[in-house]
């Protein structure tokens, strides 16, 4: 199926230029878009002679809209519709004192975007000097807003990952099943994941017998070994993400802390084999916010030193009552290219080793341009609160998936995701049985 349409308002090159005889020692912002939670960035200070508003300062926020958001927004608010920007001088904006939000308003200034046909062409809603305030204020803000498409591969798990679901691609209303999950617990005395395990390992039969452990045992004060395989849908496992980090309460507590958070490896077919792909780490904030912390690392092979290393790509946190989304973008500046080719009408509009989807065939997971994260959007996955039902829905970059495996990848990132906030919960609270390995034990035959 064809990717879905959506577009990216950014907004950035943010400078401020203040009358000689003014200045303040920090200056941010709030940028509004209705419907959309306001996003907060720091703005510098221009000296008051350079009139440049340069392209290459980072970005400041950006929002992403499907095709149907957009058709919303422009059937009721037409071009009226605004990206708003409040300028405070002081503070943080991160919170409040005393009740009293920090900061002392300088001035806002709105723009108008004109979504129609944003869609199929990028267009600057403005870029330059505006003035900020009435009256005849001299104090300016530099800033930059453009839409550009940013068409995405979406996917649908039809239930929990825990409960071993399919998997969908969705286009508008039409959905077509793509991968089926496997949820299990791995033996977790196999050390050798990640360099040495067989693919084949993964189809081996397995007989189910009864241990000595009932629910009325105290709970284990460590979740560990819990896997999660994606197979096409002939059956061949092309992707999986295995914990092989438990996750354990620090001492004195019921709590995952970062200084020992548990640990997936989101794990990809090469050779024969399972390679890693990627690192997720997960832990509870602490006690006094209510969120779970995560990082996200990406393998790639360093070709002068034949080793693998990583870097951190995605580290933030989510709400655990209200959920929220596990984002992965490395749009640093609106300078950034977008690369958006045309779909084939599979998952991109390249291969690799000839793998297409569907195929079951591998691919080589060597060093390559592929291994790397190219700028923009990369991916997105819903992570529901605690107690609600979670079927994560995962948005992926065109440009980010030529193959099978690709968009496999970040559909187990994805689980392991999901997964992670049932592994940090409190030890305290007991887990649906679906995570719990007590009335059984697995052996491989």
């Amino acid at each position: 199926m064809d990717p879905c349409h959506f577009v990216r308002i950014l907004v950035g090159n943010l400078a401020l230029k203040f009358p000689s005889t003014q200045s303040s020692s920090s200056c941010y912002c709030k940028i509004k878009l209705k419907n959309f939670p306001r996003q907060v960035a720091t703005i510098p200070q221009q000296d008051i002679e350079t009139n440049s508003c340069s392209s290459q300062r980072p970005l400041a926020a950006c929002f992403s809209l499907s095709k149907s958001q957009i058709g919303n927004i422009v059937s009721k608010w037409g071009s009226s519709y605004k990206v708003s920007i409040e300028v405070y001088a002081g503070g943080s904006g991160s919170g409040s004192t005393c009740g009293l939000s920090s900061g002392k308003l300088l001035g806002k200034v709105s723009v108008p975007l004109d979504l129609r046909g944003a869609e199929s062409r990028p267009c600057v809603a403005h870029n330059g000097w505006v003035t900020l305030g009435k009256n005849g204020s001299s104090l300016q803000l530099c800033l930059t807003i453009r839409t550009e498409r940013d068409p995405r591969f979406v996917f649908q798990f039809g239930g929990e990952p825990e409960c071993s679901p399919q998997v969908f691609q969705v286009q508008g209303s039409v959905k077509q099943a793509v991968f089926t999950c496997k949820f299990g617990f791995r033996n977790t005395s196999d050390r050798n994941l990640g360099s040495r395990s067989s693919l084949s390992e993964s189809k081996a039969p397995r007989k189910w017998l009864p241990s000595l452990k009932t629910d009325k045992d105290q709970p284990s004060k460590e979740r560990k070994g819990w896997s999660i395989t994606i197979h096409n849908l002939t059956g061949s496992p092309v992707a999986m993400a295995s914990m092989v980090t438990p996750f354990v309460p620090s001492p004195g507590s019921d709590r995952v802390t970062k200084s020992n958070p548990g640990a997936w490896l989101i794990l990809r077919p090469g050779c024969g084999t399972w390679k890693p792909w990627g690192r997720l780490e997960a832990w509870r904030e602490p006690s006094f916010t209510d969120a779970i912390g995560y990082r996200f690392d990406l393998f790639h092979d360093d070709i002068t030193t034949a080793a693998s290393v990583t870097s951190t790509v995605a580290s933030s946190t989510i709400n655990t009552k209200l959920g929220g989304k596990f984002t992965v973008d490395m749009t640093t500046s609106l300078s950034t290219p977008s690369i958006s080719p045309q779909s084939s009408g599979d998952f991109g509009s390249g291969s690799r080793s000839g793998s297409r989807p569907g195929s079951g065939s591998g691919s080589d997971f060597g060093f390559s341009p592929q291994n790397q994260f190219r700028g923009g959007f990369v991916m997105s996955s819903t992570v529901e609160g605690t107690g609600k039902c979670s079927k994560p829905e995962v948005e992926v970059g065109v440009h980010h998936v030529t193959c099978t495996e690709d968009a496999a990848a970040f559909v187990a990132l994805a689980a392991a995701m999901d997964l992670s906030m049932d592994a940090c919960r409190s030890f305290s609270q007991k887990l649906r049985k679906e995570l719990r390995q007590q009335q059984t034990q697995n052996f491989v035959v």
